[in-house]
């Protein structure tokens, strides 16, 4: 999305192309903004007579779990020093005194990890979903290429990020009132005979709290490659050098909001996981 902000001629003379406003509207095409929100599958993993796509997203998924495994240790409980260290200390430590501790209480040194590693994969993500590395990547070797793309943009994947915040919430439940306990627990007191209404409308509750968790998400990160691709369709529906600056620098706008975006959906993501969370293992339940 950064490369979007950059002045047309800019990219033109990297190009080496583009004298007319035809030909912008060529290169136009090529960076389509909502081109990486597609899955596009690599490759194939064969697993035995099954062939599983191995995607662009997945493939996103993966730096970014990599990115951390080998990152996150190097700053977190080890003296290094720096700029990037303090942030992420600052990071942490506000995510647990401030955000985590008065929802959890005495028990949120034991999930708190969890919550760090929620609000770090998804911001990893959402950062990585920036990088236009297709369009790094077809500038460098000229060829159309599928190598990266926003995955927070994907449902599938904001999807699978709430099951695990959906199944650590349960499991959390089960493990301080016990499988029977938790499950009682879950409709509020009541007179009997409406207590089994009260359990249906609850545990629906429960259910759609990862669907909005997913769709969230989703569609936050969507929406700024949507605003990006409108922008830039105006200049191929009005073919005017002043759409086009006004679209560039108005694209270059929306990106900066997207930076801003990927930190408070991070915060939103753990902040809704810690408090469902919170709310399964709390003693009121």
């Amino acid at each position: 999305m950064v490369l979007f902000g950059l002045p047309l001629r800019i990219i033109a003379d990297a190009c080496g192309r583009l004298t007319t406003v035809d030909k912008y509207m060529g290169l136009m095409a090529q960076f389509n903004p909502l081109a990486p929100t597609e899955s596009t599958p690599l490759f194939f993993v064969g697993l035995g007579p099954i062939k599983v796509p191995f995607t662009n997203h997945m493939l996103m998924v993966t730096i970014a779990a990599i990115v951390l495994a080998l990152g996150l240790p190097r700053f977190i409980g080890r003296q290094v020093g720096g700029p990037v260290r303090t942030m992420i200390e600052a990071i942490c430590v506000y995510l647990r005194d401030q955000m985590a501790r008065p929802i959890l209480g005495h028990q949120t040194d034991r999930y708190i990890g969890f919550v760090w590693t929620v609000f770090f994969m998804v911001l990893t993500l959402n950062l990585l979903g920036m990088i236009p590395s297709e369009q790094i990547v077809t500038i460098l070797t000229g060829r159309p290429n599928h190598w990266g793309g926003p995955a927070t943009a994907n449902i599938y994947v904001t999807g699978g990020l709430a099951a695990a915040g959906f199944f650590m919430t349960h499991a959390a439940g089960m493990r301080q009132h016990g499988v029977l306990g938790y499950l009682a627990s879950i409709a509020p007191e009541g007179p009997w005979w409406i207590r089994p209404l009260l359990f249906v409308i609850e545990s629906l509750g429960i259910m759609i709290r990862p669907f909005t968790l997913a769709v969230r998400l989703f569609a936050n990160i969507l929406a700024g490659h949507i605003l990006t691709a409108t922008f830039f369709g105006l200049i191929l529906v009005f073919k005017s050098y002043l759409v086009a600056t006004v679209s560039v620098l108005a694209a270059t706008a929306i990106s900066l909001l997207e930076l801003l975006v990927a930190f408070i959906q991070a915060f939103i993501f753990a902040f809704l996981s810690t408090l469902y969370i919170g709310l399964s293992v709390s003693v009121e339940h």
